[in-house]
C-alpha cells in the first residue's frame, strides 16, 4: 500500500504557511484596505459562515441532516459538481470513441482532423452567446460549455495515444497472426490508456475552469455565481472564501483522479506493493 510521505507534505506546506503568515501580518498592520485584501482570519470566518446553515435548527421542517447540509457552500458545491460531472461525462463520452477511430484509421483522421484543429483553439467561453441562445439560462448551457471544454483534451490525447503505439508491438502482433480487431483491442487500446487517462485528467481540470465562468453568466447558484454575487456587494472575504472552496474541490478531484490513474496503470509501471 502507498504510504503518506509526511516529510514531503511538510516541505510542501512551508511556502503556503509563510505566505499566509505574511498576508496576516500585512492585514494586521493595516497596510491595505480590508475591503480590498481581507485578512486570512476574516476569510476563514466568512468561509465558516458560508459553510454553516443560514437558519437555526428546528425539528419541524425536516431532519437534522437536511438542516446540517443546507448551508450555501454545500448547496453551491453540489450544484457545481453536478454540472462538472454531467458536462465532463458527455464530452468524454463523445471524444473517446471519436478519438479511437481517428487514431486507428488514417482515413477517418484525414477526414476529421482539419475540422478538429479549427475548432480546438476556440475557447469554451466564446460559445457563451450561442449556448444562451440555444439553451437559454440554467444548467443546459453550463453543461454544454463544460462538455466542449472537456471534449478536446480527451480527444487529442486519445488520438495521440493510439497513433503513438510502438511499431514493434504492432509488427509482433501481426507476425503472430492477430486480426485487426484483436490488434486494436489487445495492443493499441491498452498502449493508449496512459494518454487517455492524461486527457481525462486535463479534461476534468478544464471542466472545473469552465463551470465557474458559466455559473457567473447562465445560472443562479453554484460557486461561480456566489463569487459574482459577492463582487456586487464588495464582499472580498466571501470572494476569497469561494476561491478557496474551488481550490479545495479541485485539489480533491485531482488527487482522486491521480490515484485512479496510478491504480489503473500499475501494469504500465510494473506491479508495486
Amino acid at each position: 500500500m502507498t504510504k503518506f510521505n509526511w516529510r514531503e507534505i511538510g516541505v510542501g506546506l512551508i511556502v503556503p504557511v509563510a505566505l499566509i503568515t505574511l498576508w496576516q501580518l500585512i492585514a494586521s498592520m493595516g497596510w491595505v484596505n480590508p475591503h480590498v485584501l481581507p485578512s486570512p482570519a476574516a476569510v476563514v470566518e466568512r468561509w465558516i459562515a458560508y459553510l454553516l446553515p443560514q437558519v437555526p435548527y428546528s425539528e419541524a421542517p425536516g431532519s437534522w441532516l437536511a438542516w446540517a447540509v443546507s448551508g450555501e457552500l454545500i448547496i453551491d458545491s453540489i450544484g457545481s459538481m453536478f454540472r462538472v460531472a454531467s458536462g465532463f461525462l458527455i464530452g468524454a463520452a463523445l471524444a473517446l470513441p471519436l478519438g479511437l477511430m481517428m487514431g486507428a484509421s488514417p482515413r477517418v483522421y484525414a477526414l476529421l482532423n482539419p475540422l478538429a484543429q479549427v475548432l480546438r483553439p476556440i475557447p469554451p467561453i466564446a460559445y457563451i452567446p450561442l449556448a444562451i441562445l440555444w439553451f437559454g439560462l440554467g444548467n443546459p448551457p453550463a453543461v454544454f460549455l463544460i462538455a466542449i471544454g472537456a471534449f478536446f483534451p480527451v480527444l487529442i490525447n486519445t488520438i495521440a495515444g493510439v497513433r503513438h503505439v510502438d511499431g514493434i508491438y504492432i509488427r509482433a502482433a501481426r507476425n503472430l497472426g492477430a486480426s485487426q480487431r484483436t490488434l486494436f483491442l489487445r495492443v493499441m487500446l491498452p498502449a493508449a490508456v496512459p494518454y487517455i487517462l492524461s486527457g481525462v485528467r486535463i479534461g476534468i481540470g478544464t471542466a472545473f475552469i469552465v463551470v465557474i465562468v458559466s455559473e457567473m453568466i447562465a445560472v443562479n447558484n453554484g460557486l461561480g455565481f456566489r463569487i459574482l454575487e459577492a463582487r456586487e456587494y464588495f464582499w472580498s472575504d466571501k470572494i476569497m472564501a469561494g476561491m478557496i472552496s474551488i481550490g479545495m474541490l479541485g485539489l480533491t478531484i485531482d488527487i482522486g483522479v491521480n490515484k485512479l490513474n496510478n491504480h489503473l496503470l500499475r501494469w504500465h509501471r510494473g506491479l508495486e506493493h
